[in-house]
């Protein structure tokens, strides 16, 4: 995997979280939960509770309970059967922080699928994968019939960002998955969204 640019999106398989991928949906995570024992529980709780939830692996466990009561949290890359990448969605309105966001207010009162956030193997990143990530998003969209997809990325101001900056995506990313911007409140971070057909 280390030198050259290797292509795997035809080795590739996609699925939504599920109790029967649990397990390998948390050794993707590993021990920090992602990272900080966020466990992709940052935009659905209160700044508060999301605190409280890095202890005792309270951040884990409320994720669990959503994917045992088959809520819509997000989507599995595999690579030849193991779990190399992670893109959270839901529906906007269940994530409390980018409902009540300054710089990503409602511009309408469609039903939205957001995508606040991506989390890659290590090994992983800087092959492209973000983009067939998108890709498999918008597929399951499709199959669901739902017709605005809806994220938040990242327009670097400087070079290149550190991985820890980029967790919401990159804009050109995006962009080259068909994503246009909508709102552009924060000149870095826009709102784009995806129309299904």
């Amino acid at each position: 995997m280390v030198g050259h640019e290797i292509k795997i999106s035809d080795q590739l398989s996609f699925e939504p979280l599920s109790r029967d991928n649990w397990d390998q949906f948390v050794e993707l995570f590993g021990s920090r939960g992602a990272c900080g024992n966020c466990w992709c529980m940052a935009f659905r709780l209160k700044n508060a509770d999301f605190q409280k939830g890095k202890i005792n692996e309270g951040n884990k466990k409320n994720m669990k309970k959503l994917v045992w009561n088959d809520e819509p949290t997000g989507l599995l890359t595999f690579h030849k059967g193991h779990a190399i990448a992670w893109c959270a969605f839901a529906p906007r309105d269940v994530y409390i922080k980018i409902e009540n966001s300054r710089i990503h207010k409602r511009i309408d009162d469609h039903p939205v699928l957001s995508i606040p956030c991506f989390f890659i193997d290590k090994k992983y990143r800087k092959k492209g994968l973000s983009v067939e990530i998108i890709k498999a998003v918008i597929k399951y969209a499709e199959q669901k019939k739902i017709k605005v997809i809806e994220a938040y990325p990242t327009i670097p101001t400087k070079g290149q960002l550190p991985d820890a900056f980029v967790w919401t995506g990159l804009f050109k990313t995006f962009e080259r998955g068909g994503f246009q911007i909508v709102d552009r409140k924060s000149p870095n971070h826009p709102m784009v969204r995806y129309f299904t057909k």
